[in-house]
């Protein structure tokens, strides 16, 4: 072989290997962009997948905040339901309250004059009773005339107090009572004691024991006893006075009246 034929090989040899370079060259830009393309991808998804989770984030922090506006507000349409409620019950007392109150204007008109025909037929009562704590009963009806004419006590108070005189007159009917005072005899007072067996009868013994009377309510007078009733008067009065042991006495009463 020649020398021109072995240079001809040896830079067909260069040639060759100078070509290769070269198409390694030209292969290895594409791949690089790849490369660099798909770390450009995965930076991009790393970016949306923080956006997603910054917005699911978001999206459960306003669901709960829902929730609990929702329970609050639950809440809350429980209580106005409640007050409401309460609201109207209330109304329905102010309702019956203010009915009460008309009620008591017109119950005001008939007990007013109904208390003063009380007084007037308890008036009338003590003066044609027997003559007994007469002083105390009669001040006491006079009390009652001034009360229902003053604007100080209330209409309750009083009706209360009309009450009470009737329960106090009431309670003298069933009573065995002692006190001294003096009696009236044709102008002349004579001390004594009054003994009264309820509304029963009515008597008065002088204090030396030695005489007795008994009231006549019809007749309006004193009527003297027989000295017989002496000895019993005077064991009613020691009883009373709890000066004595219980025991029986008999004393003379007024007839009962008939039946009209």
């Amino acid at each position: 072989m020649s020398k021109v034929s072995n240079r001809t090989k040896i830079a067909t040899a260069l040639v060759g290997a100078l070509a290769l370079a070269g198409s390694n060259f030209v292969v290895a830009d594409p791949l690089a962009d790849v490369q660099k393309a798909d770390s450009g991808l995965h930076a991009a998804s790393a970016a949306s997948q923080q956006k997603v989770d910054k917005y699911f984030d978001q999206a459960q922090d306003m669901l709960f905040e829902y929730g609990s506006v929702a329970d609050e507000r639950e809440s809350l349409k429980s209580y106005n339901d409640y007050v409401a409620g309460l609201v109207a019950d209330q109304q329905k007392t102010l309702d019956s309250i203010q009915t009460d109150i008309n009620g008591v204007d017109k119950l005001r008109q008939g007990v007013v004059p109904l208390m003063f025909k009380m007084v007037d037929a308890l008036d009338q009562f003590v003066n044609l009773d027997l003559p007994f704590n007469t002083e105390v009963r009669k001040n006491r009806v006079e009390n009652l005339k001034n009360i229902l004419n003053t604007a100080e006590v209330t209409l309750a108070e009083k009706y209360r107090l009309i009450l009470d005189a009737y329960s106090i007159e009431r309670e003298y009917g069933s009573f065995v009572a002692v006190h001294t005072g003096k009696l009236d005899l044709d102008g002349k007072e004579v001390l004594v004691d009054f003994f009264n067996l309820g509304r029963v009868a009515l008597y008065a013994q002088s204090l030396d024991q030695k005489t007795a009377w008994m009231y006549d309510a019809d007749a309006k007078t004193w009527n003297k006893l027989e000295d017989s009733y002496l000895r019993d008067i005077t064991k009613g009065i020691r009883i009373a006075r709890k000066q004595g042991a219980l025991d029986l006495f008999g004393l003379p009463i007024p007839a009962a009246e008939t039946a009209q």
